[in-house]
């Protein structure tokens, strides 16, 4: 598969879609940079052979123009010295540096337009990169998260929460037990002292036949 095809795949390749169907995004998503990187690396490199061949191409064109230059003055020196057979011939080598150039300058055109060809794929590419390396955060971030959910659930199903739950249950349960016992206390202490009054109203009313008992005792002696 050539650069340009391969590049082409890579820019106009749906991420998600391949994503999805992996069965370890992870490491397709890391494949799919890699193959990026790889092929930007490529690109770079013919993107600098292109540009080195345009500088060799200019200056090519500039030494030849001078020969040009040079056969095209000499055709004149010629003919001013009624030498027209060497005016000929220097017009013929003038003309051959010329299709030289002609060929030069379209191999030039050729290479600047490929070069500003390389430089739009590199920028598409640098891009496509930098959208693939933040999916890739993103899919490592969310396997942290689900990792952590799991963990988490994991602890759940073993049944320590129940376990925790149900000493918790066992301790309020005692607490209610000491609570009741205080209470009954309570009660106890509050019966106790209802017979206490109500014998002290009995002790009393005695006390008072006894009393009333003595005083008639009295009054009868008297």
């Amino acid at each position: 598969m050539g650069i340009f095809s391969r590049f082409a795949d890579i820019v106009n390749s749906n991420i998600s879609a391949l994503l999805d169907k992996a069965e370890d995004p992870e490491k397709m998503i890391r494949l799919i940079i890699q193959e990026m990187e790889d092929t930007l690396v490529e690109v770079r490199t013919h993107s600098a052979k292109s540009l080195a061949d345009d500088k060799e191409i200019s200056r090519r064109i500039l030494l030849l123009q001078d020969q040009a230059q040079d056969w095209q003055a000499k055709a004149s020196l010629a003919i001013t010295k009624q030498r027209e057979d060497l005016a000929r011939a220097a017009l013929i080598e003038k003309q051959r540096i010329d299709d030289v150039l002609k060929g030069l300058s379209n191999e030039k055109a050729l290479l600047a337009e490929s070069i500003e060809k390389l430089s739009s794929e590199i920028a598409k590419l640098e891009a496509k990169i930098t959208e693939t390396r933040a999916r890739q955060q993103s899919i490592i971030t969310r396997k942290q998260s689900a990792g952590h959910r799991r963990d988490i659930k994991k602890q759940l199903h073993t049944g320590k929460t129940e376990e925790a739950m149900s000493k918790f249950a066992q301790y309020e349960r005692k607490i209610d037990e000491l609570e009741a016992e205080a209470d009954s206390y309570d009660l106890g202490e509050k019966g106790k002292n209802l017979d206490q009054e109500f014998a002290e109203l009995q002790a009393d009313d005695e006390i008072e036949k006894e009393l009333e008992k003595l005083k008639q005792s009295m009054q009868d002696k008297h």
